[in-house]
């Protein structure tokens, strides 16, 4: 039976449990659910209706760290979540930083300029977005310019989850076109691209860019 993920790409939170599996090179399947969806396996396997949701035979879970940490004990090789207590630490950290705060600067952009028109057929709020693209995103890229280390990798000079947490919400803004200046951001910018390119995120990027665009795109604030 195929363990299975509930939600959709776009999420970055999505995102990274696929990403995740395919570094591991497991075989995930990817079942649409919205949050809040009634289907009742989703449902089983998030109580509250938020995405992701994973199956594996009768076990149920929901969020993404909660799904990366149970593939990385299950199937521990290639190693993506360090066991040096430091090394670990800190991707756990940029997981949290990718999940709240990069998160937060994210959602109010892809949300109100994508979902709130395209999906939920409501009017965009275009102050809310560029307040988020112009003081709450910036704070974050300044310091990841800073600790993105030469090996271009945030831990080990390795890919770990913290390289596929960090990228995964560049990777939705990037749909809408909100991407990482390399004039003021080049380390990062040379860093996200790199880590986009992987076979395990380009694969997904691909197919999110044809469905945003297919749905629209990103509103624009009108002349």
């Amino acid at each position: 039976m195929p363990m299975i993920v509930y939600g959709s790409t776009l999420s970055p939170y999505v995102r990274k449990c696929m990403v995740f599996g395919a570094e591991k090179g497991l075989e995930l399947q990817l079942k649409f659910a919205g949050p809040g969806s009634p289907d009742p396996e989703f449902r089983e396997a998030s109580p509250f209706g938020k995405m992701p949701a994973f199956r594996d035979g009768d076990f149920t879970i929901a969020d993404s760290t909660a799904i990366v940490t149970y593939l990385d004990a299950k199937f521990p090789e290639p190693n993506l979540i360090p066991l040096e207590p430091q090394a670990r630490a800190r991707t756990i950290w940029f997981d949290e930083m990718a999940d709240t705060l990069m998160m937060a600067a994210g959602g109010a952009i892809f949300g109100n300029r994508f979902v709130k028109p395209r999906v939920m057929q409501l009017p965009c709020d275009h102050d809310a977005a560029d307040q988020a693209e112009k003081e709450q995103l910036p704070p974050l890229l300044d310091y990841l310019e800073r600790m993105i280390p030469d090996s271009g990798f945030l831990v080990e000079d390795r890919f770990t989850l913290a390289d596929i947490s960090v990228a995964s919400p560049l990777a939705t803004l990037g749909c809408i076109g909100v991407c990482v200046d390399p004039a003021r951001y080049p380390r990062t910018a040379a860093y996200v691209d790199a880590i986009h390119a992987r076979p395990s995120f380009a694969t997904i990027i691909a197919r999110d860019r044809a469905q945003v665009a297919a749905m629209g795109g990103g509103a624009v604030r009108a002349a």
